[in-house]
């Protein structure tokens, strides 16, 4: 009988984590809220995409509610999204860029062919910014109110269908 125990016990080892692991792949990580809702955007001290002695903090979110929207040159859906952060930024939102893992030149020629609706576009090659606001997937958009707060968080890229629920986050925001 003991001997017979010891025999099923592997057997129901695998399949209580085979159990987890299934679970786990069938859950939706963009449908999960971000752990730094209701928090101080991270500190940073970076250069912008445009000029390497420029360097902005954390001080360039204040004063203005203002979407910031992590992307990269190599990102497919990055470019399926520009036209809907021109479209955004048509209408007076006011967009940071976050050019993620990415090289100055390619960033710069991504911007060239597919437009530039970011006001400032700040340069994280080595991903540390990215890191810190747990982005694990570009694009990733974040809200952020005039006292550096995150508000809102965007998984994935904004469609034009996501357009107003955007523009409804930042107005709702700005008041």
């Amino acid at each position: 009988m003991k001997r017979r125990l010891l025999l099923l016990l592997p057997l129901l080892i695998f399949l209580g984590l085979g159990f987890f692991f299934y679970r786990g792949l069938a859950m939706d990580p963009s449908a999960r809220d971000s752990a730094l809702l209701a928090q101080e955007f991270p500190a940073f001290t970076l250069s912008t995409l445009e000029d390497p002695d420029a360097r902005v903090n954390e001080s360039l979110l204040q004063g203005e509610v203002t979407l910031v929207n992590v992307w990269a040159e190599w990102c497919p859906t990055c470019k399926e999204e520009m036209p809907q952060l021109l479209t955004l930024a048509e209408h007076g939102v006011r967009l940071i860029g976050i050019d993620y893992k990415d090289t100055r030149a390619k960033g710069q020629e991504f911007l060239d062919t597919f437009g530039n609706p970011f006001e400032v576009n700040i340069f994280d090659p080595n991903g540390d910014l990215g890191f810190d606001l747990g982005v694990y997937g570009v694009p990733e958009t974040f809200l952020v109110d005039a006292d550096g707060i995150i508000r809102y968080k965007h998984t994935g890229y904004i469609t034009s269908e996501d357009v107003e629920k955007v523009m409804r986050e930042v107005e709702k925001w700005r008041s």
